[in-house]
């Protein structure tokens, strides 16, 4: 008896648990669950051998000195009235060149690098590595009318307005060496995660580009039709040494495999004598130009992509469709080659090649139609007379 107390005693406390303010409680104990932030984090859980960021560029320069001038330049401004009335009365300019200088020394390069992050650039380029491009670099694409069109970080170029190599500069010193290179993060044809090398330049004298030797010719964007815009970046890094990279010669009229690149296997490779140090990219997506691209420099067919849609979803018949029209109903069941040649062989019933086709009706609702015609089918009349819908497609 005194062991059936104990378990009627235990069962019923354990019931009781269960309740609270009239509701059952579902699943362990509170005290037993895990909270929330340990879900979360057993969900999102990275091992931070593979996920840890390495940073691969320049360290950033101690500008203590650049600080304080840059406060008391802020402190001074918010003190200056004659600022503030200008301001108000919407009279005070503000020179944009000297803005942006102010800018690239200052928070510019991590700006650059929190849109490249959003782009995934660093990590389709490097995998785990990234670099800050404290080093500004200048991209123009010359549009041979007197303008010329700039690469920013993510800014849409088409096709035909990047054919010929582009402008670049850069501020560094005479003494030094650069590599630059061009490639293409999703453009390749046959294998996944590779890419195609688009330019390089080694061994660059200070900013003169066109002295660099040219192991790799430039080419054109070809993004191909229906895959959307690609991304294409320019990566210039710095030298401690001239180097003779092992990269095969291309030229123009090499074909596409020669132009496979992986640029984190390359880096890895020379990263004991280069450095990232510059860094700007753009967006493209297809045009015309690339067709003939295809045809006239690579002489083969251009591929093109569309997007399979799947059959639209008819459901069973039902013995008594409620509000539906019963002919568009009937016609989803139908092959829709018969259901055109039923149109066809009606339009061809009042047409004649010796007259001169009816004059269409003046006021095509203002015809009675037999009263003994299901509405459907007045409908569906009412639709012909005023050329709605299907009978359009004949």
């Amino acid at each position: 008896m005194f062991g059936l107390k104990g378990i009627f005693r235990t069962n019923t406390s354990q019931f009781r648990q269960q309740l609270r303010l009239a509701h059952k409680i579902r699943g362990k104990a509170p005290i037993y669950c895990r909270t929330i932030k340990e879900r979360i984090d057993e969900l999102n859980y990275k091992d931070e051998l593979y996920t840890t960021r390495i940073d691969i560029g320049f360290p950033p320069e101690r500008k203590e000195k650049v600080r304080q001038e840059q406060f008391q330049h802020l402190k001074a401004i918010k003190n200056d009235k004659n600022l503030e009335k200008l301001a108000r009365d919407q009279k005070l300019f503000i020179d944009l060149d000297e803005s942006k200088k102010v800018w690239l020394e200052t928070v510019g390069p991590l700006h650059k690098k929190q849109i490249a992050d959003h782009y995934a650039i660093f990590e389709h380029l490097y995998g785990e590595g990234y670099f800050i491009p404290y080093l500004n670099l200048d991209i123009f694409y010359d549009l041979k009318n007197d303008s010329c069109l700039p690469v920013y970080s993510g800014n849409v170029i088409k096709p035909a307005e990047a054919i010929e190599p582009p402008i670049v500069s850069y501020q560094c010193a005479p003494d030094t060496l650069w590599t630059l290179v061009l490639t293409s993060l999703d453009g390749h044809l046959t294998e996944e995660n590779k890419e195609y090398a688009h330019w390089l330049i080694a061994n660059i004298p200070g900013r003169d580009v066109d002295k660099g030797d040219t192991l790799i010719e430039y080419l054109q964007p070809f993004p191909l039709k229906g895959t959307g815009y690609h991304r294409y970046a320019f990566v210039l890094y710095k030298q401690n040494e001239k180097l003779s990279y092992e990269v095969p010669k291309v030229t123009s009229e090499s074909s596409l495999e020669d132009r496979t690149f992986v640029t984190r296997d390359w880096y890895k490779k020379y990263q004991d004598v280069i450095t990232p140090a510059g860094l700007a990219f753009f967006q493209t997506s297809w045009d015309s130009t690339v067709r003939d691209f295809f045809h006239k420099t690579l002489n083969q067919k251009e591929p093109m992509y569309e997007y399979d849609f799947p059959d639209p979803y008819i459901r069973p018949q039902e013995w008594f469709p409620l509000r539906k029209p019963f002919n568009l109903y009937m016609d989803k069941y139908r092959d829709p080659k018969q259901i055109k040649k039923e149109y066809l062989l009606r339009k061809l019933q009042s047409e004649d090649p010796f007259k001169s086709p009816p004059p269409p009706l003046k006021f095509p609702n203002a015809h009675p139609l037999p009263k003994s015609m299901p509405s459907w089918l007045k409908l569906h009349e009412k639709k012909i007379r005023l050329k709605w819908g299907r009978v359009n497609d004949v």
